[in-house]
């Protein structure tokens, strides 16, 4: 058994926006993903074939939802994402980790 912390193993730069597969099986994947001021594209929108549940484990950030109101996260606030609800990263705060945990299934 291994051990692993969620808050380890940051990077000190990000380019760009941290994806890490953390399990992944059948029909279920989860992942740790790291923003420091990035945001989605933009112009582009996810349309994943899968729900996604996400929570903010630390930091603050603005999900857009096309045709719908922003929803603002901080710390422990947590949204369910249905399969094909188009949705993006608007705003992540720029001098802070944010780090989410989704679980795609």
């Amino acid at each position: 058994m291994n051990k692993s912390n969620i808050f380890d193993l940051i990077p000190a730069t990000l380019k760009d926006e941290l994806f890490e597969e953390l399990i992944s099986k059948e029909s279920l994947k989860i992942e740790r993903i790291i923003s420091r001021g990035h945001t989605t594209p933009e112009h582009e929108w996810y349309d994943q074939r899968s729900n996604e549940w996400v929570i903010l484990l630390q930091g603050e950030a603005v999900l857009s939802f096309l045709n719908e109101n922003d929803v603002r996260l901080k710390a422990g606030d947590y949204i369910n994402i249905p399969a094909h609800k188009k949705h993006k990263v608007s705003w992540t705060k720029p001098d802070e980790d944010t780090i989410w945990l989704a679980v795609h299934y």
